[in-house]
């Protein structure tokens, strides 16, 4: 029981740093006193409002990771430069959606993790997260400048692939109807393996709300 103490505490730092950086950045000031309030507010909420734990039984791919940072990289950049262009463009009206995309995989965390990087690219961000249904509501700020609302949404499911080719399993990936990580197709699959489907493009039928 003793010896689960200090290490039940170790568990908590990272998020209890996490949060004094937040405070920190939320005032704007690099102080004693922020550092010491954010510490504090940290411990608070990690031992009042203790987040539930998320299991993650995945298997990080090395490949998977780096084109998923490389291709968030780039999304970013591209992303930034067309909402700064159509701020510049005087008298332009975006026309703005909130558009429905049901994802394929079955874990909270590959689904917080796609929201969160959709979210980090400008001209885009999550309104809401189904849990159970595993859905995302996704707020476009100019969908034709998108390419239009299917292209949208299959931006976003391509960001969830790219998630579940860095972080899940080869079960969750053929379960989500995905198709193997590209560069281990071939690998062990016999002249009679079937192929898997892959369903990236979304299909007719789902949701958009616009304005």
């Amino acid at each position: 029981m003793r010896a689960g103490g200090p290490r039940k505490w170790l568990e908590k730092l990272p998020m209890v740093l996490w949060l004094t950086i937040l405070w920190v950045l939320f005032w704007g000031e690099l102080s004693l006193a922020n550092v010491l309030a954010g510490a504090v507010i940290g411990l608070f909420v990690m031992t009042v409002m203790p987040m539930p734990r998320i299991g993650f039984e995945g298997r990080v791919s090395v490949i998977g990771t780096t084109i998923l940072l490389g291709k968030f990289a780039v999304d970013v950049v591209l992303a930034s430069v067309q909402v700064a262009r159509q701020a510049l463009r005087f008298g332009h009206d975006p026309h703005g959606a909130v558009i429905r995309v049901p994802l394929r995989g079955h874990s909270d965390l590959f689904l917080t993790l796609t929201a969160v990087l959709c979210s980090l690219v400008p001209g885009s961000i999550i309104v809401e997260a189904h849990r159970l249904s595993g859905t995302l509501y996704v707020h476009v700020l100019d969908v034709p400048a998108a390419g239009g609302v299917e292209k949208a949404k299959a931006d976003v499911l391509a960001q969830e692939r790219r998630v579940l080719y860095a972080l899940a399993t080869d079960a969750d990936i053929a379960a989500a109807g995905l198709p193997p990580r590209p560069w281990k197709r071939g690998r062990g699959d016999g002249p009679n393996a079937t192929p898997a489907v892959d369903h990236a493009r979304p299909t007719d039928g789902e949701g958009t709300v616009t304005r």
